[in-house]
Parts: C-alpha cells; sequence; structure tokens
C-alpha cells in the first residue's frame, strides 16, 4: 500500500512537471512575441513619423495584436492540457450509464506521459472487470430463473396428479417423493443464496472454537448419502483425527458444497477420495472426484461468484457453492486450490489450525 502510495506521488509529481513546461513554453512563447513586438514598435515608430501615424495609433494595433495572439495560445495551450481530462470525464460517465464496453485510448504524444498511461490501464481493467460481472449477473440470472423454475414446475404438475385421484398406493408415493425431492432441491438452492449474502457481509470471523474437524468431514458424508448412495459412489479415506480452531458451521458449508461437488461430477459407481495432512500450524484436505477433467479456460473462473462451468444445465448447480466455499476458506486466513489431470479433479483446503 505505502509502495502504491509513493508510486502515485511520483506520477503526481511528474504530471505537475509537464504541465509546468507546458506553461513555461507559453510564458517563453508570449516573452518572445512582446519582444518582437517592441521591436516593431520602435522600427514603425521611425516609419510613423514620416507617415503621419502617431505612437498611440501603433501602441493601440500592437495591444489589439497581443490579445487576440495571446488568446489564441490560450485556447490552443487549454485544449492541449484539458483534452485528455475531458475525454476521461466523458469516458467515465459512459461507464456510470452502465456502458461497460468504454474504453480509453489516448493518443500517442499523451500516452508517453507516465500518469496517463497508468491512468487508462486501471480504467480500462475497471471496464473489464465490470463488464466481466454484469455478464455473470446475467448468466446468474438465466441459470437460476431455469433452475428454480425446473422444480417448480414438477411440484406443482405432481400435485395436479394427486389431486386428481384415482391413483394407486404406489403411484401416490411415487408423485410424494417426486414432490419432496423438488422441495428440498428448491430449499437448498435459496439456502446457497442466504448463505452468499451472509458470508459476504461478514469481514471478521466470529463464533470460532476447537473442534475434530475429521468427525466433521464424516457427518457432512452421512448427510448426503442419499446423493452418493444412489451413484453408488465409494469413499476412500486417509483421514487421521484432526482438530482445529474454526467456525464450525461456517467449515461445515466448505466441506457439504465440496463433497456435493465432487459426488455431483463423479461416474456412476466411481469412488471419491478425501485425505487430510498437517504440517507446522497448517491443515490441509483434499477432496477428489473422478469422470470429468476441468478446461483450463474454466479453471480460472470456478471460484466467479454466478460462474457455472457446465452451460447447458445437465448437472445441477447454481455457481454459488464454490464463491461461499472460497469466501469462507478466506475468512480464516486459509486457501483453496483447484487442480485437474488424468480425468481427475482435487480441490484442496488449507487452513491454519489456530486463530489469531
Amino acid at each position: 500500500m505505502k509502495y502504491a502510495d509513493k508510486r502515485d506521488q511520483r506520477n503526481i509529481r511528474k504530471l505537475t512537471l509537464v504541465f509546468s513546461l507546458i506553461v513555461l513554453a507559453v510564458l517563453v512563447a508570449v516573452l518572445a512575441l512582446s519582444s518582437l513586438a517592441a521591436f516593431i514598435l520602435v522600427e514603425m515608430g521611425a516609419i510613423a513619423s514620416e507617415d503621419g501615424i502617431t505612437t498611440s495609433h501603433i501602441i493601440l494595433f500592437m495591444a489589439i495584436t497581443s490579445v487576440v495572439l495571446g488568446t489564441i495560445i490560450s485556447i490552443i495551450t487549454s485544449k492541449m492540457i484539458l483534452s485528455p481530462l475531458n475525454m476521461m470525464t466523458s469516458k467515465i460517465n459512459s461507464l456510470a450509464n452502465g456502458n461497460f464496453g468504454t474504453r480509453v485510448d489516448f493518443d500517442q504524444i499523451v500516452s508517453r506521459v507516465p500518469s496517463f498511461l497508468e491512468l487508462s490501464t486501471v480504467f480500462n481493467k475497471l471496464s473489464e472487470e465490470l463488464q466481466s460481472t454484469e455478464m455473470l449477473r446475467r448468466d446468474f440470472i438465466n441459470n437460476f430463473s431455469h433452475e428454480f423454475k425446473t422444480p417448480i414446475v414438477s411440484i406443482a404438475g405432481f400435485a395436479k396428479l394427486l389431486k386428481k385421484g384415482n391413483l394407486t398406493e404406489e403411484q401416490k408415493e411415487q408423485y410424494l417423493t417426486a414432490i419432496e425431492e423438488e422441495s428440498m432441491r428448491l430449499s437448498y438452492m435459496a439456502t446457497n443464496v442466504l448463505n452468499l449474502t451472509k458470508v459476504e457481509n461478514q469481514s471478521i470471523l466470529t463464533d470460532v472454537s476447537k473442534y475434530n474437524v475429521s468427525e466433521q468431514i464424516r457427518s457432512c458424508i452421512l448427510l448426503l448419502e442419499p446423493k452418493w448412495a444412489k451413484k453408488e459412489l465409494d469413499f476412500q479415506f486417509e483421514l487421521d483425527e484432526y482438530t482445529i480452531d474454526a467456525n464450525e458451521e461456517l467449515l461445515k458449508q466448505v466441506w457439504i458444497n465440496l463433497i456435493d461437488n465432487a459426488i455431483k461430477f463423479s461416474n456412476d459407481k466411481g469412488a471419491i477420495t478425501i485425505t487430510a495432512s498437517e504440517k507446522a500450524e497448517l491443515l490441509s484436505v483434499s477432496i477428489t472426484n473422478y469422470g470429468f477433467e476441468i478446461p483450463p479456460q474454466v479453471m480460472t473462473k470456478i471460484f466467479n461468484k454466478f460462474y457455472q462451468g457446465d452451460v447447458s444445465h445437465s448437472t445441477e448447480g447454481n455457481g454459488i457453492g464454490l464463491s461461499i466455499v472460497k469466501k469462507i476458506v478466506d475468512l480464516h486466513k486459509g486457501k483453496i486450490i483447484a487442480e485437474s489431470n488424468n480425468s481427475a479433479v482435487t480441490f484442496t483446503v488449507t487452513l491454519p489450525k489456530k486463530q489469531a
């Protein structure tokens, strides 16, 4: 931060120096014109005495000429100085009005000034980030609408069938089970949105306690049993007993989201591997699923809010789970990395065993 402040101060000094040089050049030009005018005045005075032109006429003429030349020089100089600033004002207004495709491109002369070059770079980066966020927001609205609409339509359809009657007990049981599953799916999506809002508004880690994180991970696996049992997945553990100082409720969301993600992208009758290790004051937990790889272009975006690598909606999800995971890990002063190779995807969470 201090380095950035010093760099800004240097850029301000450079910009001030440029403006000072421009003002100095204007002063030199005015002095040169004044000297020229004085010389012409002397010469014209000698001629004027012969033609009947008085000195006052010459002085008036020179005064008018000086005003005109000074005005022209001032206009040109002010345009040179203010043109980049006026363009920046126009671009900022355009960006504020929602035109996130706005970019700044100074001419070659202005772009040579370090301050203007840095200003254009920062502005363009800001515009790109806003444009990317806006695209993600629109995609999220479309995806979320799709994900939300599907279970609602299913619930409404099965409820109508139940209302008509004349169903066997087996059909009733089947429809009620479908309604229950779709209701839980809606509840899960709503909970994820609320959790994201909660952790985004949280800047300080609270409710820290010491507990057995290995036991917590095993409990999360049991909670998700209906999902992995349906796909006949096998869990492979390398998980000793580890304790950690953390917010137990928040970390529970981390394991549930990561394990649910691993289940979702595993092949039927596949395996999920969960390993843990400690080093010094750090604890690392890795969750690996097999069957799919994450393309490099997707890997850089998977922790972005609202991002979904699968735009075909062939898998459930709304692009929120991994954003929640990243935010919670950051709150714990930890880090999370994702790796994908040989048809395997591994998420590794590293956390400090003790919180300051």
